[in-house]
């Protein structure tokens, strides 16, 4: 039998539908409109969660590169660990879903600071309220210990040229923010330069624990391959989260893992993009999950999310009795689940 001739009007229209779909999934998004369609009403949890307090973080970085969990799109809760988890597996896009609506404020801040940044040495600079170095380029190769020292010792910047400077940028997101707003996002921006590389994570009305990482210990990390694997660890890493941020590809979402639409409308957006789901952070989220019953849902949640064949969840686990390895210094266990092994498929 004779190989069987495809008509060229079908493998033009095969090729323009396939050129459409690329075209779809990097279509830029409307940012601010997309933060509002997919959010839930605020919530409630009783951390600031300004950095994480999750010192095994990065030991899950050479799995998820020997996984080859790899583009699609990025889920994952809290601060800017993501941007780690991000930096590591590189999506095409990257949603960031928390039940508090201040955590959407915060990452409008880093939002704002990456547009402001040419870089690692001035991100972190501005983020401490130091000084950025005059000889930006200078800096590109520099580690991350010695950015670090740099902006430990370097003088404080002018406070009221760095607000308005910053106010500048986050109006330029359109999102719109109301005088509160802006006032709870500098508030955040103030304890990162009161705290600067010292600083913890802090539950509401307690102190930080004695084994809560600093961070600058987030900072200057190493995973299990010995790379310093944040995303502030070389210049590379740093320029692919900035150029996801610019492109507005970056998306914080107001919902609850368990909710009843954010995670739905995430998926329902991966879908009509073509962007499966690659790898979802979501911290210790389930164990209060569990503890108020509405894990169930958020399995049903995840059910309805598109996802690649070798995707995966991300937690960490604070229960001495988890089976993972923990360093000594370890708070907490970093670990991977196929999410077709959650999902039961």
């Amino acid at each position: 039998m004779g190989t069987p001739k495809v008509r060229p009007t079908l493998l033009k229209a095969a090729t323009l539908l396939a050129l459409a779909a690329v075209c779809l999934a990097q279509a830029p998004l409307p940012f601010a409109q997309t933060i509002a369609r997919l959010s839930e009403p605020n919530g409630y949890f009783d951390t600031d969660n300004l950095i994480s307090n999750e010192s095994s973080y990065l030991q899950v970085v050479p799995e998820l590169a020997r996984q080859s969990v790899h583009g699609g799109a990025y889920i994952g809760v809290g601060p800017d660990q993501n941007f780690s988890y991000i930096a590591a597996t590189r999506p095409q896009i990257a949603f960031i879903i928390d039940i508090r609506r201040d955590n959407e404020l915060l990452h409008l801040l880093f939002k704002a600071l990456f547009k402001l940044s040419r870089n690692r040495a001035e991100y972190l600079s501005l983020l401490a309220g130091r000084t950025p170095p005059a000889d930006a380029d200078g800096w590109r190769t520099a580690t991350i210990d010695r950015i670090a020292t740099y902006v430990e010792e370097a003088k404080p910047v002018d406070p009221n040229a760095l607000r308005a400077k910053v106010d500048r940028a986050l109006r330029e997101t359109g999102v719109a923010l109301s005088e509160k707003d802006l006032k709870t996002i500098a508030g955040f921006h103030e304890q990162f330069i009161r705290g600067g590389l010292s600083l913890q994570f802090q539950s509401t009305g307690r102190p930080p624990q004695w084994n809560y990482p600093t961070y600058r210990d987030m900072l200057v990390d190493t995973d299990p391959a010995g790379k310093q694997s944040n995303f502030l660890g070389t210049e590379e890493a740093f320029q692919f989260v900035k150029g996801l941020e610019s492109r507005d590809l970056i998306i914080p979402v107001v919902g609850d893992l368990s909710g009843p639409s954010a995670l739905v409308a995430i998926g329902k957006l991966l879908a009509s993009r073509g962007e499966p789901l690659t790898a979802f952070y979501t911290s210790n989220v389930e164990f209060y999950l569990y503890r108020e019953g509405t894990f169930p849902k958020f399995v049903a949640n995840l059910r309805q999310i598109p996802h690649a064949p070798n995707a995966v969840i991300i937690r960490s686990n604070f229960r001495f009795a988890s089976a993972g390895p923990r360093r000594p210094k370890d708070n907490s266990t970093s670990e991977l689940q196929p999410i077709d092994d959650l999902i039961g498929r």
